[in-house]
């Protein structure tokens, strides 16, 4: 899954690495995002199921994406509009209630479906459904779901819709529960490194930096930031980098944030503004110029997204997705 630019590191990026490493699908939010990916040459299967302005058939044929649909709905005007068949994936309602075909109507959806592959507007290759509970690392979690997925495997074969791949499991039923996997499963925050389910051990896949740009000696009682939320408890000196929360950088953290600069750790301190943010260097003067990292994979006094997002009391995703377009990136 390379949504959200690639959670943030650039989808095709993501995307090229993904392959290269041996995924054989590729999933995306909208179908313009599946097309860009094949217009950077990436030609394995791609998926697509958030449709917000509705499913365009036409650019999907061309471009070979699969969309998954989960509504009556939504799927009559697919086959309404489709002059060459769609390749489709029936979602259905696994518990999340958030997307999907509730259970109660997944019998009409079927039997849609079978009308439009007879027609051959559409052709069914796949079945999808989510976990609501996978974070827990429970397999008897995941059982009512893993449940109602094999009753719509079952529907659609009955149908005579044949044996399309069946997928449930994203990033935390791939690493805790097998029997969630079926033909097939869809990791995406895993690939750069974060486990919803905080079990396993995984290695961040960036590092944000920011060179310092301002050095200032100040004084013990010397406000910091706006409303001077901050006050020195005694000479220090502070630094400036310029990243804030237009770059991803949360607004609201706890006093324990910091960054790491030649091997150490040091406070933000003050609120972070939109482009900045100040840091308590103690007695020690960086010069203009001086490197600090914001996170990356390194551990010790470098923190990691984990850390932001606990700073922040949030979860690992924002953090990574938050990082704005200024934000330079380069791969290494």
């Amino acid at each position: 899954m390379v949504k959200a630019d690639g959670y943030g590191h650039g989808a095709v990026t993501v995307a090229k690495a993904a392959v290269a490493a041996g995924a054989e699908w590729l999933g995306t939010t909208s179908v313009a995002e599946g097309c860009a990916l094949r217009a950077a040459g990436l030609e394995v299967p791609i998926l697509t199921w958030l449709h917000p302005s509705g499913i365009d058939a036409e650019p999907a044929v061309a471009a070979k994406v699969d969309v998954a649909v989960g509504s009556v709905d939504e799927l009559g005007a697919l086959i309404a509009q489709a002059a060459s068949p769609v390749r489709v994936h029936l979602h259905v309602d696994t518990g999340m209630s958030r997307g999907g075909c509730p259970r109660r109507q997944w019998d009409e959806l079927i039997g849609l479906a079978q009308r439009g592959q007879r027609a051959r507007r559409i052709r069914v290759v796949g079945v999808m459904g989510h976990l609501p509970l996978a974070d827990r690392a429970d397999p008897a979690a995941n059982a009512p779901a893993v449940a109602g997925m094999r009753e719509a495997q079952r529907a659609v074969r009955a149908a005579g819709l044949g044996s399309p791949v069946v997928h449930l499991a994203a990033t935390s039923g791939t690493l805790t529960d097998p029997a969630t996997h079926f033909g097939m499963v869809r990791v995406g925050a895993g690939l750069v490194g974060i486990d919803p389910s905080g079990t396993v051990a995984m290695h961040g896949a960036s590092r944000l930096t920011a060179p310092i740009v301002h050095t200032t000696a100040a004084p013990a009682g010397t406000p910091v930031g706006y409303a001077g939320a901050y006050v020195t408890d005694r000479a220090a000196h502070l630094s400036v980098l310029p990243v804030g929360y237009a770059d991803g950088i949360p607004r609201e953290c706890s006093p324990q944030a910091g960054v790491e600069i030649r091997g150490r750790r040091f406070p933000v301190v003050g609120r972070v503004s939109m482009d900045q943010i100040v840091i308590d260097t103690g007695a020690v003067s960086f010069p203009a110029g001086t490197s600090a990292t914001v996170f990356g994979p390194d551990g010790g006094a470098v923190p990691a997204v984990q850390d932001w997002a606990r700073w922040a009391g949030t979860i690992p995703h924002t953090i990574v997705t938050g990082i704005g377009p200024r934000v330079k990136r380069s791969i290494t």
